[in-house]
């Protein structure tokens, strides 16, 4: 293959364009309220889908990501333009382009970058948060707490998308063998954009199908510390997903634990090895019992003030 750029031209980059972010989104303002522990959810058995799901804006409170990825909330939720220089949020039916202000810095700065690879004019925005998080009433478990979104592996040759293409069009698949390898789709630029988005600080990892990370595992020549945040998982090929660490000072977020060390490639390899030789069923293995749909009780206390806040 060509010439790439290198992870420290690329961190550089994101670095510089840091400095063109909309510093207005954020509500880290003293004057509004925090999400209080105040109201109790103890023995609220609402399914949460059902409360979250629906609340079509964001609370007026201060910026705050609640709980884990798959379980928690947001408060102080910005949104994502819906058209910006470098991006479009795909799917606006959804209203699924809030997160918390990282995260649209995060989002903003890589288009920037993705622009800058030959074939791309920035980048599409799939799922994000709702505007107050919690779980969505179809889809992901997790993108609950505002730090998780999705990035469309279709390249885009223009971003002034109306409203209804953006629900028409599609992104499209880059696998092949059910996953254990990448198709004729998968090309350079998307190696190099995975590699800048992953190479930031604020990533914690980018799940992507196993066969995409054994090819990235296969092309990079020189600092491999940026693959072991691209995590093989089942499905994410049509896109992939970045995920956030929780932003200095919120208290009440809770980080996953970080990868193994190591590139993770032996680990990937594995999943392509079970992909193409599936191993037998452990006819010992006892099946998780169901715990039904989450409920506002299984929630952090505070996501029934996100939940109740003007």
């Amino acid at each position: 293959m060509g010439s790439f750029v290198k992870v420290g031209v690329m961190v550089a980059v994101l670095a510089v364009t840091a400095s063109c972010r909309n510093n207005d989104v954020t509500r880290n303002d003293p004057s509004l309220p925090a999400a209080s522990t105040a109201a109790q959810n103890a023995g609220d058995d609402r399914v949460a889908k059902q409360v979250f799901g629906h609340i079509p804006t964001a609370s007026n409170q201060q910026s705050e990501a609640i709980g884990g990825y798959a379980r928690g909330c947001q408060a102080g939720a910005v949104e994502l333009p819906e058209t910006g220089p470098t991006w479009q949020a795909m799917r606006l039916s959804r209203n699924r382009n809030w997160a918390q202000p990282t995260t649209v810095d995060y989002i903003q700065d890589l288009s920037r970058f993705a622009a800058t690879l030959p074939g791309w004019e920035g980048i599409y925005v799939g799922d994000m948060s709702q505007p107050r998080g919690g779980p969505m009433l179809t889809g992901h478990a997790s993108h609950q707490s505002g730090l998780d979104a999705d990035i469309w592996m279709l390249p885009p040759n223009r971003l002034n998308l109306s409203r209804q293409e953006r629900e028409d069009l599609s992104s499209i698949s880059m696998r092949r063998e059910r996953g254990a390898y990448t198709n004729s789709d998968w090309t350079e630029e998307h190696m190099r954009l995975l590699r800048a988005a992953a190479s930031d600080d604020r990533t914690a990892r980018i799940f992507v199908f196993p066969g995409a990370k054994v090819a990235m595992c296969n092309w990079e020549t020189g600092d491999r510390s940026w693959l072991n945040k691209i995590r093989p998982w089942w499905g994410h090929h049509y896109h992939f997903h970045v995920r956030l660490t929780c932003p200095r000072g919120d208290s009440s977020c809770e980080n996953q634990a970080p990868p193994p060390a190591g590139d993770g490639c032996a680990d990937a390899q594995t999943w392509v090895n079970n992909i193409l030789n599936p191993p037998p069923p452990d006819p010992n293995a006892t099946p998780s019992p169901s715990r039904g749909p989450l409920t506002m009780a299984r929630l952090p206390a505070q996501c029934t003030s996100v939940a109740n806040s003007n």
